[in-house]
C-alpha cells in the first residue's frame, strides 16, 4: 500500500512537467525540423522508434493522452500488485536466500517475452549476458544458504510440499512480474505512449484503490493471528497514528519508493524492460554491501558481518558485471566480443 501511495507521486510531477513544459525524458515539448537530420544512436529498440517516427513526424508526448488511457493503466497495477502478493505468499515457505535466487530468474521470463511477445530480437551475446547474470544470482542466493549453515536465520522448516508450493508462488510472481515490466515498455512505446511519470502515477492511483476497496477488505475479513483477521488494517492504522517512528519510516519509505519506480521506469522507457530485470538483480548485492558498511562504519548492533563466505558474494558480483558488460556488448566501454554474435 505504502508503494502505491508513494507512487502516486509521479502525478503531481506529471502536472507539473507538463503545466511547465519542462524537459524530460518522454516529454519532448521543443522538436522542430532540424532534428530530422540527427543520427540516432543504435540500441535495442532502434528498429521500433525508428518506424514510430517514420509513421509520424507529429511530436507523441505533446499529443492529447485519450481517456481510456488512464483506465488502461490499471494493468500494471494489477500485475504489480499480483505479482507481489504471490511473492510474499510464497516466502512464507522458503528461505530468503532462495527467494532472492528465484527472483532473480525472472530475467529469462523478460527476455523470452520480449523477444517473443514484443517482438524485438536478442542477438546471441543477450542471451549469454541473460544467462550469466542467472548464474550471478545462483551464487548470491547460494552463498546465503551457506552462511546460514544451510538452515537460515529466517528459515521456515518447511515440509517439502510447502517448500514446493512456496517455490511454485514465487515462480508466479516472478512471472508475473516479468510481464509487468514488459507492458510497461509497450505501453511507452505504443503510437500514443504513456509518459512515463504518467506510467508510474496512475500505476500508483490504481494500485492504491485495488489495496484500499479490494486487498484490505480480504485481509480482513480472511482469518488470522492478526485479531481475528489476516491483516486489521484498523489496527495497522492505529499503530501508524501512535508511533513517530513508523510515521518518519514511511514519510522516508514514500520519496524513496517513489525514485525507485521512477528510475526503474526510465531504464525501461530508455534502454528495455531486460535491462530493468538486470540492474533489478543488482539489488542483493548493493544491499550486502549496505549492510556491511553499516556494521562496520555505523552501528554494529544492525548490519551484516563479513563471514568466510562472503568471498563468494564477491564472486556473485563479478559474474553480474561480467555479464551485464556481456549484454552491452556492442556499445562503448564494454566488453569486445569477435566473430558473430
Amino acid at each position: 500500500f505504502g508503494m502505491f501511495v508513494g507512487m502516486m507521486f509521479g502525478l503531481a510531477m506529471h502536472w507539473f512537467v507538463q503545466t511547465f513544459r519542462l524537459s524530460f525524458p518522454g516529454y519532448d515539448f521543443d522538436q522542430d525540423a532540424d532534428n530530422e537530420g540527427d543520427v540516432e544512436i543504435p540500441t535495442e529498440r532502434t528498429s521500433l522508434t525508428s518506424k514510430m517516427k517514420a509513421e509520424s513526424n507529429v511530436n507523441d508526448a505533446s499529443k492529447e493522452i485519450p481517456l481510456w488511457m488512464y483506465f488502461f493503466l490499471a494493468i500494471p497495477a494489477i500485475f504489480d500488485l499480483a505479482a507481489t502478493a504471490l511473492c510474499m505468499m510464497g516466502l512464507q515457505y522458503l528461505d530468503v536466500s532462495i527467494y532472492q535466487m528465484l527472483r532473480g530468474s525472472g530475467i529469462i521470463f523478460v527476455a523470452l517475452m520480449k523477444q517473443n511477445v514484443l517482438k524485438d530480437h536478442l542477438h546471441q551475446y543477450h542471451w549469454v549476458g541473460v544467462f550469466w547474470n542467472v548464474v550471478s544470482v545462483v551464487i548470491v542466493g547460494g552463498t546465503a544458504m551457506l552462511a546460514s549453515g544451510g538452515d537460515g536465520e529466517g528459515s521456515n522448516n518447511s515440509s517439502t510440499s510447502q517448500t514446493l508450493w512456496g517455490v511454485c508462488l514465487l515462480m508466479s510472481g516472478a512471472f508475473v512480474q516479468a510481464v509487468q515490466f514488459v507492458f510497461e515498455e509497450h505501453v511507452m512505446t505504443m503510437d500514443i505512449p504513456a509518459p512515463p511519470l504518467l506510467l508510474i502515477g496512475m500505476e500508483g492511483l490504481w494500485g492504491t484503490i485495488l489495496s484500499v476497496f479490494v486487498m484490505y477488505p480480504l485481509g480482513y475479513f480472511l482469518p488470522g493471528s492478526d485479531h481475528g483477521s489476516y491483516e486489521d488494517p484498523f489496527n495497522t492504522w492505529a499503530m501508524f497514528t501512535h508511533s513517530k517512528n513508523i510515521q518518519t519510516a514511511f514519510f522516508i519509505y514514500f520519496f524513496t519508493i517513489f525514485f525507485y519506480n521512477l528510475f526503474a521506469v526510465l531504464v525501461t522507457f530508455k534502454l528495455s524492460s531486460v535491462w530493468h530485470a538486470i540492474l533489478d538483480n543488482f539489488r542483493p548485492i548493493t544491499v550486502w554491501g549496505t549492510d556491511l558498511f553499516i556494521y562496520y562504519c555505523i552501528n554494529p548492533l544492525f548490519g551484516e558481518v563479513w563471514t568466510q563466505w562472503s568471498y563468494l558474494q564477491i564472486v556473485g558480483m563479478a559474474v553480474l558485471l561480467y555479464g551485464t558488460a556481456i549484454y552491452n556488448a556492442p556499445n562503448a566501454g564494454s566488453l569486445l566480443l569477435e566473430g558473430q554474435w
